[in-house]
């Protein structure tokens, strides 16, 4: 559904014309629904993305706009890092600086990372041209005041268009001062986006169900793994 037809929608449901409610008003109402959807949810299916980045010898802080730069809108969280024969472990930054300080230089192919201010640190810092797997998820794109009437929030799937469309006659209501349709349809856009949660955002089927505290993870119950970084001058 591309935003024409939400405004169209919106008009419809509410008994309005252009003449009540501009474009541009609407554009951004439908707008603040699309905003309300991507970023109440970190971790939406539909924006995972899987890239590469290259490090630089002797370099070891790199920016999200670096790490995501093959990534159309780019990332904006990163999940996870590996190289070609390991994965790189995440850890906290306090943690890593302990064990590599910033006066001391330990180098070799990075074996952890940790994530501040939007910068991955890589530990220890690489020694040379090191092709890094990225998993992570992507910016959205724009969507509501200034695009085209053409344009769909093609970042979501179908089903949640509509509910984009809810949220506009819900605050299309407000602007014409009917508080009380306003909270119906706002009240119906959050049940809406609960029941499409419940559909995306449930855990994948191979993933174990956690029973009595039990770690959830098949492969890391098998294996013995070391507690600690590597120090600096190992």
């Amino acid at each position: 559904m591309d935003i024409s037809t939400m405004r169209s929608y919106v008009r419809s449901v509410v008994d309005i014309d252009s003449s009540d409610i501009s474009d541009d008003t609407l554009n951004r109402f439908l707008g603040e629904g699309y905003d309300l959807i991507v970023y109440t949810e970190k971790r939406w299916p539909f924006f995972e993305k899987a890239s590469t980045f290259d490090t630089v010898s002797s370099q070891k802080d790199y920016t999200l706009a670096a790490v995501g730069a093959s990534v159309t809108n780019g990332l904006r969280e990163v999940a996870a890092l590996r190289t070609d024969d390991h994965v790189i472990t995440f850890v906290g930054r306090d943690e890593g600086d302990i064990v590599y300080p910033l006066n001391v230089n330990g180098t070799g192919a990075p074996w952890w990372w940790s994530y501040w201010a939007e910068s991955v640190r890589l530990y220890p810092t690489p020694t040379s041209v090191q092709t890094i797997n990225v998993r992570g998820y992507a910016n959205p794109a724009a969507f509501g005041a200034g695009v085209a009437d053409a344009v769909e929030p093609s970042d979501l799937p179908d089903p949640f268009h509509v509910v984009i469309a809810t949220y506009g006659i819900a605050r299309a209501y407000e602007q014409q001062e009917d508080p009380l349709m306003a909270q119906q349809y706002l009240s119906i856009f959050y049940q809406e986006l609960d029941n499409l949660k419940a559909r995306y955002d449930d855990m994948p089927a191979p993933q174990p169900v956690v029973l009595n505290s039990r770690n959830a993870s098949r492969w890391r119950s098998q294996v013995i793994l070391p507690n600690r970084l590597r120090y600096s001058w190992e």
